[in-house]
């Protein structure tokens, strides 16, 4: 049943995937297509469709675009889409290199000695029904020699493990100092942010950072910008922006009438009655509001502000050196890029984003003890009996063959995948209130967030669904979790495998290279409206919602290594796939919104340590359980090497991922000194952080058409 259930699984991804690709093909001829699939290329203007023989869609349904995404070299990759972006797809390198060793010392090693074993007694007239379990490590006979090649297998695993992270975390801080080499002068290098700025009686807060800069970093001090409450303003230019999208809808509805007698498609474009001029003088009235807000704004100092030096090395060391007597006056960190800004937060108080950051924590625990509600819905659906004891009215449609096969080998992860799929906006939204002042520092939050509420709740809680919530005695003794995590870890085998394909393999296919949610938007915009009025929308790669995916899959592969072997190959293929697909994607479609310089890789690397030392305590667990006491004892040292080994590569490479070596900042400063372009950056760095909002808006005048930007709207 385990096996029938799971290829009824793959077979209906199998088949999604060949409906999606049907759909996909209907809208051949849309003339949005390259919008669509290479929405970067289009924007940059290097689209062009003599490159594409026959259309994006010949292109994908061909797969020319595994050549295309293949051929770029990494040093391409990394000019075109930045360094995060080789950091990710460094990811995948990094779980192909580690499962496919994995693979071979589990498939043609320790598979065969777990089919050879009869622990379960199991009919081989009846295979098909129970070939999962034969080729775990619960078909092993119990105090078994055949179990010393298991614990052989997890010390060698784990010492190639650390290899890898330690050659990959030493290449990418290597390459992290490379391309801060190569790249040209960015305003984040040379300039800090000043908050808590006193109080002085008669100054206000732009002369007090005047005079006190000034003073005190005479040769290297070159400008500021004061932060101003804009919260009102941004509202204005957020609902005028709203506004002109409208008037030109209208516009381009009034003129296509003019030259068809056709109406809208359903009838449901709008209302004939709505009048352009209407718009135009409500325009007229908000951009006086605007500009009203604009001069009383100007007087709204938030007590922060970004102040800019000449040297890298001088902003450095005001980001670090306590400023003022007090420590709480004058404090300094370094400031993100001008594009990375986040602006809400700046006027928020001490006390307002210690209560937000209260508030995120006991909702991150609400989401959490919620989501055990489709946890469990997912695990009944696993375990017949059980639903048929909830549901008995059922009884009778589940004993139908394939009604089983579908409701225990594809509903369950699919119905996980789905409730799961609704947090990651969440995380960014609870993330976002927090007080940080970069959306980079907002997609990392939310990526840590997300990542340990993935374990949690699709891992743990499906694992121990089963068993500690109706024993929660064994949680409050500690020395038998690994004892219960041995019990309950090897039985999920098969759930996990079908998760792996379900929410892998084919979420990965098609909602990444087809990008169904925005396919299925374009479809009801056409069927619903004559015209499509919207901008070209380049999205960039959301990290808080595939960094978390890929590391849970890596855990999957970790601590189902010398568990479940027959899950390996399956890992494999989704890092297969996602390497080609995402390189893609970072190609074509993506546009990089912010640069943090690699650092999202120490997440990998102390999630990976972390998937590391369960892997060994569930090894304790199960050797103990297996009656090899000795085997277990002599795992016990293995997560306190790897800590240890943790600890090391933090205190060698954390602290290039946190800022830059002195001596390479010197030696670029230097560099710059007979860089002939170098006042002209000093220039725009001047003005380089303005709040976006104190910019003049700008309206179209009246002989101008519908499609000259009416204002320039800033979020």
């Amino acid at each position: 049943m385990i096996l029938s259930a799971l290829l009824t699984s793959v077979g209906i991804n199998v088949a999604l995937s060949f409906l999606f690709l049907i759909l996909y093909t209907i809208l051949r001829n849309r003339p949005n297509y390259a919008e669509l699939y290479v929405p970067r290329l289009v924007a940059e203007g290097k689209f062009h469709e003599d490159n594409y023989a026959s259309g994006v869609r010949g292109f994908l349904s061909s797969f020319k675009w595994v050549k295309r995404a293949w051929q770029p070299t990494e040093d391409e990759l990394l000019e075109n889409s930045g360094l995060d972006a080789v950091v990710f797809m460094r990811i995948f390198i990094f779980g192909l290199r580690v499962f496919r060793f994995a693979a071979i010392v589990g498939i043609f090693i320790l598979l065969p000695f777990n089919y050879m074993g009869n622990q379960l007694n199991i009919d081989f007239t009846d295979l098909p029904s129970k070939s999962l379990e034969t080729f775990s490590i619960s078909n092993v006979d119990d105090g078994s020699n055949r179990l010393w090649i298991h614990f052989s297998a997890v010390y060698i695993f784990t010492a190639v493990v650390c290899y890898l992270l330690y050659s990959e975390y030493h290449d990418i801080a290597a390459l992290r100092l490379s391309y801060f080499y190569s790249s040209k002068p960015r305003p984040s290098q040379f300039t800090v942010l000043v908050r808590s700025i006193p109080v002085t009686a008669g100054r206000s807060f732009s002369e007090s950072i005047e005079s006190f800069f000034s003073e005190y970093y005479p040769s290297t001090y070159l400008s500021h910008s004061v932060i101003h409450r804009t919260g009102k303003l941004k509202g204005l230019i957020n609902k005028a922006d709203k506004a002109y999208k409208k008037l030109v809808h209208l516009k381009s509805k009034k003129s296509t009438q003019q030259n068809s007698k056709r109406g809208c498609c359903l009838g449901i474009c709008g209302r004939k009655a709505e009048r352009v001029d209407q718009y135009e003088k409500k325009l007229e009235d908000m951009e006086g509001n605007m500009r009203t807000e604009q001069l009383s704004v100007a007087g709204k100092e938030v007590p922060a502000a970004f102040v800019s030096f000449k040297s890298r090395f001088s902003a450095a060391i005001v980001s670090h050196i306590q400023q003022g007597v007090k420590p709480t006056d004058w404090v300094t960190e370094p400031a993100p890029d001008p594009q990375d800004v986040y602006w809400p937060f700046f006027s928020a108080s001490f006390i307002t984003r210690w209560m937000c950051n209260v508030a995120v924590i006991f909702s991150c625990l609400l989401i959490t003890i919620m989501f055990l509600v489709p946890v469990l819905i997912a695990q009944g659906l696993t375990n017949l009996a059980q639903l048929e004891t909830w549901l008995p009215f059922l009884s009778g449609i589940l004993r139908l063959e394939i009604v089983t096969q579908v409701v225990t080998g594809y509903l369950p992860s699919l119905i996980l995948e789905m409730f799961l799929s609704l947090v990651p906006p969440v995380m960014i939204v609870l993330s976002s209130i927090q007080g940080y002042i970069a959306l980079s520092q907002i997609e990392k939050s939310a990526t840590i967030k997300m990542l340990w509420f993935t374990v949690w709740n699709v891992f743990f809680a499906n694992v121990l669904s089963g068993t500690a919530l109706y024993r929660l005695d064994v949680l409050l003794e500690p020395k038998r979790i690994p004892e219960l995590l041995a019990v309950a870890v090897p039985g999920q085998a098969s759930f996990f495998i079908a998760y792996v394909v379900t929410s892998g393999w084919t979420k990965t296919f098609y909602s990444e290279l087809f990008r169904v949610k925005r396919l299925m938007l374009s479809i009801l915009k056409g069927g619903l409206c004559c015209d499509s009025d919207d901008e070209l929308e380049v999205p960039s790669n959301p990290y808080h919602k595939e960094i978390p995916r890929i590391l849970f899959f890596s855990l999957l592969g970790i601590t189902y290594f010398f568990l479940a072997p027959l899950i390996l190959p399956f890992v494999m293929i989704y890092y297969g796939l996602g390497y080609i697909i995402y390189r893609n994607q970072l190609l074509n479609v993506y546009a990089p919104k912010f640069e943090t310089g690699g650092k999202f890789w120490p997440v990998v690397h102390d999630a990976t340590i972390v998937f590391l030392i369960l892997m060994h305590i569930i090894a304790i667990g199960i050797f103990g359980v297996k009656k090899l006491p000795l085997a277990s004892s002599l795992t016990v040292p293995l997560p306190i090497l790897t800590f240890l080994f943790h600890s090391y590569c933090r205190r060698r490479f954390l602290p290039s991922f946190k800022g830059f070596p002195a001596e390479c900042m010197i030696n670029k400063d230097r560099l710059d000194r007979n860089d002939p372009t170098i006042s002209s950056f000093y220039e725009k760095l001047a003005t380089a952080y303005e709040d976006p909002a104190m910019e003049r808006v700008r309206f179209s005048e009246a002989s101008e058409s519908s499609t000259t930007p009416l204002l320039r709207s800033y979020r």
